[in-house]
This record gives C-alpha cells, structure tokens and sequence, in this order.
C-alpha cells in the first residue's frame, strides 16, 4: 500500500477532475424516509460501525491517490454517486487519509427511492464553488406513475481562478435490461444537453466537464447523443477495451464511468485549462489479485456476502494542464 516510495513533485501547473462512485456508502443508521434496511447491523448484510469504517479508511485512501502519480497531490475535484446522506461524505473526507487536505463538498438529497444521490467533494485550496442546484430527471413508468430517480448536480466554481462548470450523473440503471432501460438514460442525457444549453446562452464561452455512472458505454447511444448534439469530447471512447473497464458484468468489462468535457478545454490559451490526459484509475490495489475474479474491482459486498473492499468500480479522472 505504501506508494511514498515513489512520490512525484507536486506539479502546480496540473490539477486532476476525478468520478468515482462508491458502492453504496450508507451510514449504519435507519432512516426512516428511504429504503436503507440492507445497510443496518440487524440486515442480511450485517453493516456493522467496523465495517463502515473500514470502507471509509479505504475509500479516502483511494480517492487521495487519484491523479497523484501525474500531478503529486489529490483530486481537486470528485464527482461521487451511491452517498447516502451529508453525514457519510462528512465522515469520509475526515477519514484517515483525506483528513489533512481542506475538502469540502456539495450534496443535495434526491428524491432516489434506495435514497442514494450524487455528491461533490473539492479541495478548498483548488476550487472555489460559485453556485450549485440540482435537475432532476422526469421519467414515467409505463403505468404513468412517476419513476424517481437521482437528479443531476451542477456545481459551477473557479479552478485555479477559471470559471468551469461540473456536472455530476447517475443515470438509471440496466436492471430490467438494457434495451428496457434505454429511454430513461436517453431522458437523462437530453436533460444534461438542456442544462448545458442554458449554460452557453448565459455564456457561449463555458467551460463544462460532465462526470457520472451514465450505466451506458462510451458505444452507446445517450452517450454518443450527447457528445455529438453538443461538440463535446468523450476521452473514454479510446479507453474501454476487452480487458479494461470501471465495473464488470458476466466477466464482461463496462466503462458506464466517464468524464466528458466541451472542446475548448483544448485551446491553448495562456492562463488558462487546457486537457491533459484521462485514464481509469485502476491501480492494484482496488483489484482482485486472485480467482476467477482476477483484476476485478475489489468490492465491499457480492450479493449479501461481505468482502470488505473498496467499491464495485473504479474511478475515473481527467486531468487539466494550466
């Protein structure tokens, strides 16, 4: 775990935008408004404060080395999904290993029926939040009830003194199939081109990095109506392979996880962010080193089978050069 041995000089000029969601970080408490009675002592899963505790040291231990290879340091900026509430984000960044940087975070609850929303954790010193909502999704079931689920943050701010704006997704999952699915994920992204729309007519200069589990490929098509409705640059098209991914299905590898961000990121304007790299931070120590699993994300649970990993994906992160 030591990775001390080979630190690289804190690069001033670089600063790292980072995804990744958790794997249901649930605090052990019941609340009564949402469908947490999975993540209680008494459940099946048996989440005990020990094992809480034992994510959190893991997951602030993962998130603090995101980008740190490249640039020296921690994230400035993570897009979270599966958060609970305000109170697990509080207890993660004062976890072991993010305790000492001066994060803060954006959270809003959502209206989500497992009562799981996105979230924003930034370093204070890197960015500063100018203004933050929150969109929601309007989707109906085929009995025309409403389907909720999680809303979409906005969280507009200065990196390094540069006005950007970060959109943070957890679009509806594949449970019923993907096909099934399918137009729920497209009512996101039309909502997410929307949002967008309305941020270059206040200013069609905006800088716009949109991060999310979009539970669709770079391949598929609310992905690919995105990038394309709004000229935008998806740097995950080139990174999913056969044997590389953020999360995995029958032994099959999934990038849902992406970072996608609008073309003038690559002007090279002095002073200002200009895209540098992205990559799937899918260092050793979040995988499986043995079975028929090998090199899988390391997971908290399997079914109600507890693992005591970190999360079933892996992060992702883009980092921009000043």
């Amino acid at each position: 775990m030591d990775m001390d041995s080979n630190e690289t000089a804190v690069r001033d000029d670089l600063q790292t935008i980072a995804f990744y969601n958790l794997e249901n970080l649930f605090d052990f408490e019941d609340d009564p408004h949402t469908n947490d009675n999975d993540f209680l002592p008494t459940s099946v899963k048996k989440w005990t404060p020990k094992r809480y505790k034992n994510k959190l040291q893991k997951l602030s231990f993962a998130i603090s080395n995101i980008g740190k290879k490249e640039t020296g340091k921690p994230p400035a900026i993570v897009g979270l999904a599966e958060v609970e509430n305000a109170k697990v984000i509080e207890d993660l960044l004062n976890a072991q290993h993010l305790e000492a940087y001066n994060y803060s975070y954006v959270h809003y609850n959502s209206p989500d029926e497992r009562g799981i929303d996105t979230a924003l954790i930034y370093n204070a010193e890197a960015f500063q939040v100018l203004h933050s909502e929150t969109f929601s999704v309007p989707l109906f079931g085929n009995d025309g009830e409403r389907d909720y689920t999680r809303d979409i943050l906005l969280v507009s701010g200065l990196l390094d003194g540069e006005k950007i704006h970060v959109l943070v997704n957890h679009w509806s999952s594949r449970r019923e199939g993907a096909e099934q699915t399918e137009f729920k994920r497209m009512a996101a992204a039309n909502k997410v081109i929307e949002i967008i729309e309305q941020l270059k007519a206040g200013d069609k200069h905006a800088k716009i990095v949109v991060v999310g589990d979009f539970n669709d490929d770079p391949s598929s098509n609310s992905i690919k109506h995105l990038v394309n409705s709004q000229d935008f640059y998806n740097p995950m098209n080139v990174l999913h392979t056969y044997t590389r991914g953020t999360s995995t299905h029958k032994f099959k590898w999934n990038l849902f996880d992406q970072i996608i961000f609008s073309t003038n990121f690559f002007e090279n304007t002095p002073n200002t962010l200009s895209f540098d790299k992205a990559d799937i931070f899918d260092i050793n120590f979040l995988k499986l080193h043995k079975g028929k699993y090998k090199g899988k994300p390391f997971r908290t649970y399997v079914g109600p089978k507890y693992k005591g990993g970190y999360s079933d994906h892996f992060p992702v992160y883009a980092i921009f050069k000043k």
